[in-house]
């Protein structure tokens, strides 16, 4: 029998790696911290865009868990400006001594500062209404904000790439809590997102209590078949009557990403995220796109 003191490390130590593997982003970069310097000159995070005609809302992209608001999308961000979007990225979910790391703290927190962040970019631009575009915890959490902090309101469509809607069991690894006592408790105390994110906790129940949808909103998930973080992977799906649910197999056969790269490198998830923003002028997507 370990004593309580090793146990302690052992269960950190657990916590710790799950952490990492849910995240589904890897650590930042230096070269990818230098991009923040760069992002406003190439219109990213530029407050004095003004949406054109063809493109009325502010596009803001949502980080995933552990991510921030320049790792997740280096891509994706200078893909939809190219394309004429005034795009927008926070940071959110930020916990006392972690630096680069974020959305780990409670969901309905980062919720609110998702709210104020839409606010500052609708009063900076103009908009009446902006879209989101999530990555993981990003395209779950801004669900939080349209259902129960009046988002709807101020969106246009919710975009969710690998968005974990109900829950995730991480390819059951979080059936194996209750065989540790006391490691749910530290999951909540150290990274509460985490918690949050479980199949069945109370956050996903009432995040889905009376309907996955709000009326006024236009809603697609883009999943991938191979994801191992947020599993079963068809838990992504939303019900709804403005709803889209995609499948990147079903686009492009060969299309092997899994929950890290369908949201910081796949083109074809991409060209569903810019289908998704502009359907009427959407465009077939395939494995050329």
């Amino acid at each position: 029998m370990l004593p309580r003191s090793r146990w302690r490390r052992v269960l950190r130590s657990a916590t710790v790696a799950v952490a990492l593997f849910a995240a589904g982003t890897f650590a930042p970069t230096t070269a990818a911290h230098a991009a923040i310097a760069s992002a406003t000159s190439s219109g990213w995070n530029d407050y004095s865009c003004k949406p054109s005609a063809a493109h009325p809302r502010p596009v803001v992209l949502v980080h995933g868990t552990f991510g921030n608001s320049v790792d997740n999308w280096l891509v994706l961000a200078p893909y939809l400006v190219k394309r004429g979007y005034c795009v927008f990225s926070l940071d959110y979910g930020q916990l006392p001594g972690v630096p680069l790391f974020n959305g780990l703290g409670p969901i309905a927190k980062s919720a609110e500062q998702l709210d104020a962040f839409v606010g500052k970019v609708r009063g900076a631009t103009g908009a009446a209404k902006v879209d989101l575009v999530g990555h993981s915890q990003g395209g779950m959490m801004p669900r939080y904000y349209l259902k129960f902090l009046g988002g709807a309101a101020e969106v246009n469509a919710l975009v969710g790439i690998a968005p974990d809607n109900h829950g995730t069991t991480l390819s059951g690894l979080t059936g194996l809590l209750p065989y540790f006592p006391g490691a749910k408790d530290l999951l909540t105390l150290a990274t509460p997102s985490l918690a949050d994110q479980i199949a069945g906790s109370d956050f996903v129940t009432r995040l889905n209590a009376g309907g996955d949808t709000v009326p006024g909103v236009h809603y697609t998930v883009i999943a991938t078949k191979y994801d191992e973080v947020v599993t079963p992977y068809r838990t992504q799906f939303l019900d709804g009557p403005d709803v889209r649910n995609v499948v990147v197999q079903d686009l492009c056969p060969v299309d092997l990403s899994e929950h890290v790269t369908i949201g910081t490198v796949d083109l074809v998830a991409y060209h569903e995220v810019a289908n998704a923003l502009d359907p009427a002028h959407a465009t077939p997507t395939d494995c050329f796109n």
